[in-house]
């Protein structure tokens, strides 16, 4: 052991303390036993190699090594008690000269099966300041393949549960300097409040901390290294000095987002201003995982009949007002389509199909486009979808390509290749309800000067008020009512239900206006689009103005 560190095992705590010259040596094959590395599986020929699961006594015995090596600071030690050594050793080694963990007590707790939980209580130190640093995580015991021997499952979750292949924990002058988000109105925006915007404030930070005035604070940060995934700050050591940056979030309006997707498992929404474009609230369940919201990609159902509407309109194929056929069944090119529960429509309109999402109805107009690419060039042209927004951070902006035969049918109601997500249902929401694409942002363009999507076109004054009355039609009396029927103002929506992946239920769909407000959400598994996204864009459409 070196001067000044001492390790001790009380208890069932492994602990290290260092003084002032680091970790201390330590020994751990020597002191366990010896008995030849984990990660190097060798073993003599004469040995019996032992198979079969793990005992409980090895379970107790492997993690209790790795742990008390790990603890001690011997990386080389532990990570030979791994069955992947020559990954492990480089991550274990830069927990202490990396990331800087100065003192570290490890406890593990029961072992559920193979796992073993355990929480780690540190001390994070760099350029004279430190701070303590609790987490919890878990191993998993196996066993070696060769060596027949029970040793610690490697990933570099073992070290921290957030950290992933590829990834590294450092601890340093943070490479962006704080931010202090805050809404249109002024109102601070913090992770803590809001949960949803946590990788996004993250996002904005890496891309506008020096633009906003601030000074870099030191931290303990997992840095990603694929480019995409923002940084994840773990400890703030010092925390800077933060920079103020404007968003065009609403406080109210995310407050009621977060609340409404809770209900979910799986659920995102999004709010936008029609008139500017201005993003209002993005929210997610779960909360702190993948942005779905922003970058997820879904068939979107019938909510893309608003879109395929406006194209048969802009063609003279169909009017509001104009009757329209909607059988139970409608087959095209080999492929056949129904309603939901086969319903039919006699003497219906264009307006009744789309209240009521009458899917063999606009199936039945595609022969009359005469133009398998007329959906794409809609959507791109008039909707800005797929035009590369520049929103203020990561957004996936939509997908229709051009597509024939069966696949092109199944565009039409948002099935097929379309994919999407509730930003983008919600900025075609928001397009119907005004007639011009305003691509959403959520920090304004003169910040970094950044080119925003335009789109070739605007929808006439003629086709906006029809498409718009038949979402004010839908909210009154068609599927949309109940979930509307709480929601004030000048009040539209579109519902829909996509079946993907061999799901037993569908996704919910839904999307609304309210006065200068659209909204859009997905439910995942959730069904009819009024019975789950439905709630959800109400509560979010009441909060707003």
């Amino acid at each position: 052991m070196r001067s000044g560190a001492k390790v001790a095992v009380v208890g069932g705590i492994f602990a290290v303390v260092v003084g002032g010259v680091g970790y201390g040596a330590y020994n751990i094959l020597d002191d366990l036993g010896g008995g030849g590395g984990g990660g190097t599986e060798s073993r003599s020929a004469s040995a019996e190699v032992k198979t079969g699961p793990v005992t409980e006594e090895e379970i107790g015995e492997a993690s209790k090594k790795f742990l008390k090596a790990w603890a001690s600071g011997d990386s080389a030690a532990a990570s030979q008690l791994t069955n992947n050594a020559g990954e492990a050793g480089p991550v274990l080694a830069a927990y202490r000269e990396v990331a800087h963990v100065t003192e570290a007590v490890i406890t593990p707790g029961p072992a559920v099966g193979s796992k073993v939980p355990y929480t780690v209580k540190a001390t994070v130190s760099f350029g004279g300041k430190s701070k303590p640093w609790s987490y919890a995580s878990e191993l998993t015991v196996v066993r070696g393949l060769t060596t027949g021997r029970p040793l610690v499952d490697w990933s570099p979750a073992v070290v921290h549960p957030d950290l992933t292949d590829g990834a590294s924990l450092r601890t340093g002058e943070a490479s962006t300097p704080a931010i202090e988000a805050v809404d249109h109105n002024g109102k601070v925006l913090t992770k803590e409040k809001y949960p949803s915007l946590g990788p996004i404030l993250e996002a904005l930070r890496k891309k506008y901390g020096e633009k906003a005035g601030g000074t870099a604070g030191i931290e303990t940060w997992i840095e990603n290294a694929d480019g995409k995934t923002p940084d994840k700050t773990l400890l703030k050591l010092t925390k800077g000095k933060p920079g103020k940056l404007v968003t065009t979030l609403d406080a109210g309006i995310q407050a009621a987002a977060e609340t409404a997707v809770k209900r979910y498992g799986q659920a995102s929404v999004v709010a936008i201003r029609p008139s500017t474009g201005a993003i209002r609230a993005v929210a997610n369940s779960p909360a702190n995982g993948f942005n779905a919201a922003l970058q997820g990609k879904q068939a979107p159902g019938s909510t893309m009949k608003i879109v395929t509407a406006a194209m048969l309109i802009e063609k003279g194929l169909a009017s509001a007002g104009q009757p329209i056929e909607c059988p139970k069944t409608a087959m095209y090119q080999g492929r056949t389509f129904h309603n939901l529960d086969g319903f039919d429509i006699p003497k219906g309109t264009l307006t009744t199909s789309f209240a009521r999402s009458c899917n063999t109805a606009f199936i039945k107009l595609i022969d009359d486009t005469k133009d398998d690419a007329a959906l794409a060039e809609e959507s791109r042209e008039v909707f800005g979808i797929g035009l590369n927004w520049q929103t203020g951070v990561v957004t996936y902006d939509g997908s229709v390509p051009e597509a024939t035969g069966g696949e092109a049918a199944a565009q039409y109601i948002g099935q097929g290749t379309v994919q999407m997500n509730a930003l983008n249902v919600a900025s075609i929401t928001a397009t119907a309800r005004t007639g011009t694409f305003r691509q959403p942002i959520i920090v304004d363009q003169d910040l970094d000067g950044r080119v925003i999507a335009t789109a070739a076109r605007s929808l006439s004054p003629n086709v906006s008020r029809q498409l718009t009355e038949m979402m004010r039609q839908t909210a009154a009396w068609g599927t949309a009512k109940a979930a509307m029927s709480t929601v004030g103002g000048d009040k539209g929506a579109k519902t829909g239900s996509a079946e993907v992946d061999n799901q037993e239920t569908s996704d919910s769909w839904f999307t609304g206006f309210s006065n200068d407000l659209a909204a859009a959400a997905v439910v995942k598994a959730g069904g009819h689009g009024g019975d789950a996204a439905g709630p959800v864009v109400a509560t979010v459409l009441r909060a707003g103005p």
